[in-house]
Protein backbone atom coordinates (compact mmCIF):
# COMPACT_ATOMS: atom_id res chain seq x y z
CA UNK A 1 0.00 0.00 0.00
CA UNK A 2 1.36 3.40 -0.99
CA UNK A 3 2.21 5.75 1.87
CA UNK A 4 1.18 9.40 1.74
CA UNK A 5 2.25 12.12 4.17
CA UNK A 6 -0.13 15.08 4.34
CA UNK A 7 1.30 18.29 5.83
CA UNK A 8 -1.45 20.84 6.55
CA UNK A 9 -2.02 23.13 9.54
CA UNK A 10 -5.78 23.65 9.07
CA UNK A 11 -7.51 20.76 10.90
CA UNK A 12 -10.64 20.73 8.70
CA UNK A 13 -8.65 20.57 5.47
CA UNK A 14 -6.26 18.01 6.95
CA UNK A 15 -9.12 15.72 7.93
CA UNK A 16 -10.85 16.12 4.56
CA UNK A 17 -7.67 15.23 2.69
CA UNK A 18 -6.89 12.33 5.02
CA UNK A 19 -10.41 10.88 4.65
CA UNK A 20 -10.43 11.04 0.84
CA UNK A 21 -6.96 9.54 0.47
CA UNK A 22 -7.89 6.79 2.92
CA UNK A 23 -11.03 6.03 0.91
CA UNK A 24 -8.84 5.72 -2.18
CA UNK A 25 -6.89 2.93 -0.49
CA UNK A 26 -3.78 4.89 0.47
CA UNK A 27 -1.89 4.62 3.77
CA UNK A 28 -2.08 8.16 5.17
CA UNK A 29 0.10 9.86 7.79
CA UNK A 30 -0.45 13.48 8.80
CA UNK A 31 1.50 16.37 10.31
CA UNK A 32 0.40 19.92 11.17
CA UNK A 33 3.80 21.58 10.88
CA UNK A 34 7.04 21.13 9.00
CA UNK A 35 9.12 20.16 12.03
CA UNK A 36 7.00 17.10 12.72
CA UNK A 37 6.64 16.41 9.03
CA UNK A 38 10.41 16.33 8.48
CA UNK A 39 10.74 13.83 11.31
CA UNK A 40 7.96 11.68 9.86
CA UNK A 41 9.56 11.70 6.43
CA UNK A 42 12.76 10.23 7.84
CA UNK A 43 10.80 7.58 9.75
CA UNK A 44 8.36 6.37 7.11
CA UNK A 45 9.88 7.52 3.78
CA UNK A 46 6.48 8.13 2.16
CA UNK A 47 5.81 7.48 -1.51
CA UNK A 48 4.40 11.00 -1.96
CA UNK A 49 4.10 14.13 0.19
CA UNK A 50 1.12 16.50 0.00
CA UNK A 51 2.51 19.77 1.33
CA UNK A 52 0.74 23.01 2.19
CA UNK A 53 2.92 26.06 1.52
CA UNK A 54 1.55 28.24 4.33
CA UNK A 55 2.75 26.48 7.48
CA UNK A 56 3.69 27.88 10.90
CA UNK A 57 7.42 28.04 11.57
CA UNK A 58 9.21 26.41 8.65
CA UNK A 59 7.01 27.05 5.61
CA UNK A 60 6.32 24.61 2.79
CA UNK A 61 8.93 26.06 0.46
CA UNK A 62 11.68 25.71 3.06
CA UNK A 63 10.57 22.16 3.81
CA UNK A 64 10.63 21.32 0.10
CA UNK A 65 14.12 22.80 -0.17
CA UNK A 66 15.39 20.71 2.76
CA UNK A 67 13.93 17.50 1.35
CA UNK A 68 15.45 18.05 -2.08
CA UNK A 69 18.88 18.74 -0.57
CA UNK A 70 18.86 15.42 1.34
CA UNK A 71 20.01 12.43 -0.70
CA UNK A 72 17.74 10.15 1.33
CA UNK A 73 14.55 12.11 0.56
CA UNK A 74 15.15 14.04 -2.67
CA UNK A 75 13.47 11.30 -4.73
CA UNK A 76 10.14 11.60 -2.86
CA UNK A 77 7.51 13.33 -5.05
CA UNK A 78 5.86 16.45 -3.61
CA UNK A 79 2.37 17.75 -4.41
CA UNK A 80 1.96 21.32 -3.17
CA UNK A 81 -1.23 22.88 -1.83
CA UNK A 82 -1.32 26.62 -2.44
CA UNK A 83 -3.60 29.64 -2.72
CA UNK A 84 -4.35 31.08 -6.17
CA UNK A 85 -2.83 34.47 -5.40
CA UNK A 86 0.57 32.92 -4.65
CA UNK A 87 1.66 32.28 -8.26
CA UNK A 88 5.24 33.22 -7.44
CA UNK A 89 5.32 30.64 -4.65
CA UNK A 90 3.94 27.98 -7.00
CA UNK A 91 6.69 28.64 -9.53
CA UNK A 92 9.37 28.72 -6.83
CA UNK A 93 8.05 25.43 -5.47
CA UNK A 94 8.27 23.79 -8.89
CA UNK A 95 11.77 25.20 -9.34
CA UNK A 96 12.76 23.64 -6.00
CA UNK A 97 11.67 20.22 -7.25
CA UNK A 98 7.97 19.87 -6.39
CA UNK A 99 6.19 17.66 -8.91
CA UNK A 100 2.77 19.30 -9.05
CA UNK A 101 0.44 21.69 -7.27
CA UNK A 102 -3.25 22.03 -6.45
CA UNK A 103 -4.81 25.44 -5.88
CA UNK A 104 -7.07 26.11 -2.88
CA UNK A 105 -10.01 25.76 -2.75
CA UNK A 106 -9.75 22.40 -4.43
CA UNK A 107 -11.82 19.34 -5.23
CA UNK A 108 -10.91 16.38 -2.99
CA UNK A 109 -11.38 14.08 -5.98
CA UNK A 110 -8.95 16.15 -8.05
CA UNK A 111 -6.40 16.00 -5.25
CA UNK A 112 -6.70 12.21 -5.03
CA UNK A 113 -6.36 11.86 -8.81
CA UNK A 114 -3.28 14.09 -8.83
CA UNK A 115 -1.67 12.07 -6.03
CA UNK A 116 -2.43 8.81 -7.84
CA UNK A 117 -0.99 10.21 -11.08
CA UNK A 118 2.24 11.12 -9.26
CA UNK A 119 2.46 7.61 -7.82
CA UNK A 120 2.01 6.09 -11.28
CA UNK A 121 4.73 8.32 -12.71
CA UNK A 122 7.21 7.54 -9.97
CA UNK A 123 6.61 3.78 -9.94
CA UNK A 124 5.32 2.79 -13.37
CA UNK A 125 8.44 3.22 -15.50
CA UNK A 126 10.42 0.51 -13.74
CA UNK A 127 7.74 -2.11 -14.48
CA UNK A 128 8.55 -2.42 -18.19
CA UNK A 129 11.76 -3.85 -19.58
CA UNK A 130 10.76 -3.62 -23.27
CA UNK A 131 13.36 -1.60 -25.19
CA UNK A 132 15.01 -0.90 -21.86
CA UNK A 133 17.66 1.51 -23.18
CA UNK A 134 17.24 4.66 -25.24
CA UNK A 135 20.24 6.59 -26.61
CA UNK A 136 20.23 9.98 -28.28
CA UNK A 137 23.35 12.10 -28.50
CA UNK A 138 24.90 12.42 -25.03
CA UNK A 139 21.72 11.25 -23.29
CA UNK A 140 20.96 7.64 -22.38
CA UNK A 141 17.90 6.36 -20.55
CA UNK A 142 17.65 3.03 -18.76
CA UNK A 143 13.88 2.59 -18.59
CA UNK A 144 14.04 -0.52 -16.41
CA UNK A 145 16.23 1.16 -13.80
CA UNK A 146 14.41 4.52 -14.11
CA UNK A 147 17.77 6.22 -14.65
CA UNK A 148 19.00 8.86 -17.10
CA UNK A 149 22.66 9.40 -17.98
CA UNK A 150 24.38 12.42 -19.50
CA UNK A 151 27.74 11.55 -21.11
CA UNK A 152 27.69 8.41 -18.98
CA UNK A 153 27.12 10.23 -15.68
CA UNK A 154 23.85 9.86 -13.73
CA UNK A 155 21.38 12.74 -13.97
CA UNK A 156 19.67 13.65 -10.71
CA UNK A 157 16.07 13.89 -11.92
CA UNK A 158 12.77 13.85 -10.07
CA UNK A 159 10.19 11.29 -11.13
CA UNK A 160 8.33 13.92 -13.14
CA UNK A 161 11.50 15.20 -14.84
CA UNK A 162 12.43 11.65 -15.81
CA UNK A 163 8.98 10.98 -17.29
CA UNK A 164 9.09 14.30 -19.14
CA UNK A 165 12.51 13.57 -20.65
CA UNK A 166 11.50 10.02 -21.54
CA UNK A 167 8.31 11.22 -23.24
CA UNK A 168 10.14 13.83 -25.31
CA UNK A 169 12.80 11.35 -26.40
CA UNK A 170 10.31 8.62 -27.26
CA UNK A 171 8.42 11.16 -29.40
CA UNK A 172 11.55 12.84 -30.78
CA UNK A 173 11.05 14.87 -33.91
CA UNK A 174 7.37 15.46 -33.11
CA UNK A 175 6.03 18.63 -31.50
CA UNK A 176 4.37 18.06 -28.13
CA UNK A 177 1.88 20.69 -26.99
CA UNK A 178 1.66 21.61 -23.35
CA UNK A 179 -1.68 19.84 -23.13
CA UNK A 180 -0.14 16.70 -24.68
CA UNK A 181 2.58 16.71 -22.04
CA UNK A 182 0.15 17.42 -19.20
CA UNK A 183 -1.96 14.45 -20.29
CA UNK A 184 0.98 12.05 -20.73
CA UNK A 185 3.39 13.10 -17.99
CA UNK A 186 1.11 14.49 -15.30
CA UNK A 187 -1.85 12.28 -16.06
CA UNK A 188 -4.45 14.98 -16.62
CA UNK A 189 -5.52 17.41 -19.30
CA UNK A 190 -6.02 20.98 -18.15
CA UNK A 191 -4.64 23.89 -20.13
CA UNK A 192 -4.60 26.20 -17.10
CA UNK A 193 -1.54 24.32 -15.82
CA UNK A 194 0.63 24.93 -18.87
CA UNK A 195 3.02 26.96 -16.71
CA UNK A 196 3.81 23.73 -14.87
CA UNK A 197 5.17 22.26 -18.10
CA UNK A 198 7.27 25.37 -18.84
CA UNK A 199 8.80 25.33 -15.37
CA UNK A 200 9.75 21.65 -15.58
CA UNK A 201 11.20 22.10 -19.07
CA UNK A 202 13.34 24.98 -17.79
CA UNK A 203 14.56 22.93 -14.85
CA UNK A 204 15.26 19.93 -17.08
CA UNK A 205 17.28 22.10 -19.47
CA UNK A 206 19.36 23.41 -16.56
CA UNK A 207 20.23 19.86 -15.54
CA UNK A 208 21.12 18.90 -19.10
CA UNK A 209 23.63 21.77 -19.37
CA UNK A 210 25.03 22.06 -22.90
CA UNK A 211 22.79 19.18 -23.99
CA UNK A 212 19.76 21.41 -23.37
CA UNK A 213 19.88 22.32 -27.09
CA UNK A 214 18.29 18.95 -27.83
CA UNK A 215 15.00 20.28 -26.39
CA UNK A 216 13.59 22.78 -28.86
CA UNK A 217 10.87 25.34 -28.13
CA UNK A 218 8.26 25.60 -30.86
CA UNK A 219 6.91 29.07 -30.18
CA UNK A 220 3.21 29.22 -29.55
CA UNK A 221 2.85 25.43 -29.71
CA UNK A 222 5.05 23.48 -27.30
CA UNK A 223 8.31 21.52 -27.30
CA UNK A 224 10.17 19.03 -29.48
CA UNK A 225 13.17 16.80 -28.88
CA UNK A 226 15.43 16.89 -31.95
CA UNK A 227 16.27 13.72 -33.79
CA UNK A 228 19.89 14.81 -34.20
CA UNK A 229 22.15 17.69 -33.25
CA UNK A 230 22.00 20.73 -35.54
Amino acid sequence: MNKVLVVEDEPDILEMVRYNLDQAGLDVETAEDAERALQSVQEILPDVIILDLMLPGIDGLDMCRQLKQDARTRHIPILMLTARKEEVDRIVGLELGADDYVVKPFSPRELVLRAQAILRRSQGSSQSTTDAWLHLGPISIDKAAHQALLNGDPLELTGTEFKLLLTLIERRGRVQTRDDLLDTVWGYEYSGYGRTVDTHIRRLREKLGEACEWIETVRGVGYRFRRERV
